[in-house]
């Protein structure tokens, strides 16, 4: 081990401790399973959280100040568990939206992709978009979304920081799968910030308020590069009947088509890549 600086006197001066722990606290704060956090709450599955999402009592709420559509930040008890859930209301149209992108043509901002996409994840396995369900706020129909636990940083904090992942193939896998999913909902908002890390470096998608889009070919097909085996064999196996029936409530006909083209253009993709662009990686709903 390293020898710790001294002072003229033989013993560690309170100036050299006080480096010594600072940079000891900032290596502990991105590596895995090192913070010490608030006491543990009870392993809930997904569908445990997302009936606490749907009825736990809200005792308190606050706005968030990142992102530009309208976040709440909720406390919810239910008397023996409380959590909170970030919250969004925002349902519009405009058959023309002009922004720092450019225009697009029937603009859609709405609550009802967070919640589509929350369930198309699970049709594929991937365990990436925290527990969301669909309830009333303050009158109007909102997302309830699972407040991600020991959140470290985001992906924009990570990279200004250049903070290299410790375990750098085990990210890689997942940001392949990110980078797919995007394309396959057509994520028009996939900002850095919308990409969160948790102290095991598992990566959190949030906030798909402005994805689905009626456009049947791929975005960015560059952003395609490899694929997880078992993902894209379920992707194969998602079908019209399927979507209708898990994700009908917020996508329309034209919507549903559109992702299911865009899945086509994904498998067939992958296909022609051949077995090389195909690994093995463990999803885990927690």
């Amino acid at each position: 081990m390293m020898g710790l600086p001294a002072s003229s006197t033989g013993s560690v001066s309170p100036r050299h401790w006080a480096a010594v722990c600072t940079v000891l606290l900032a290596v502990a704060a991105i590596l895995p399973g090192q913070q010490n956090g608030p006491p543990s709450e009870p392993k809930l599955t997904r569908e445990q959280q997302e009936q606490f999402l749907l009825n736990a009592e809200i005792t308190n709420s606050r706005g968030v100040s990142k992102g530009i559509t309208g976040t709440w930040r909720v406390t919810l008890s239910d008397g023996n568990l409380t959590h909170d859930a970030s919250v969004q209301t925002i349902d519009e149209y405009k058959a023309r939206f002009e922004s720092a992108m450019g225009s697009e043509i029937n603009f859609k901002d709405s609550y009802k992709f967070n919640l589509a996409a929350y369930k198309l994840d699970g049709l594929l396995g991937l365990y990436m978009i925290p527990a969301t369900a669909e309830r009333k706020y303050r009158g109007s129909t909102a997302s309830f979304t699972w407040w991600v636990d020991d959140v470290i940083m985001d992906e924009l904090e990570r990279t200004k920081r250049k903070i290299t992942p410790p375990d750098l193939d085990n990210w890689n896998k997942q940001m392949y799968v990110v980078r797919m999913f995007d394309q396959l909902i057509y994520n028009v908002d996939r900002n850095l910030g919308n990409l969160l890390i948790d102290r095991e470096w598992r990566i959190w998608m949030i906030d798909h308020s402005r994805a689905f889009r009626i456009h049947r070919e791929i975005k960015e097909p560059k952003n395609l590069t490899r694929l997880e085996r078992g993902v894209l064999a379920r992707l194969k196996e998602l079908n019209e009947q399927t979507v209708k029936a898990e994700m009908g409530r917020w996508l329309n006909g034209e919507e549903i088509k559109a992702l299911l083209s865009r899945r086509n253009k994904i498998v067939a993709f992958y296909e022609k890549k051949g077995p090389e662009a195909l690994y093995d990686f463990a999803f885990s709903p927690r």
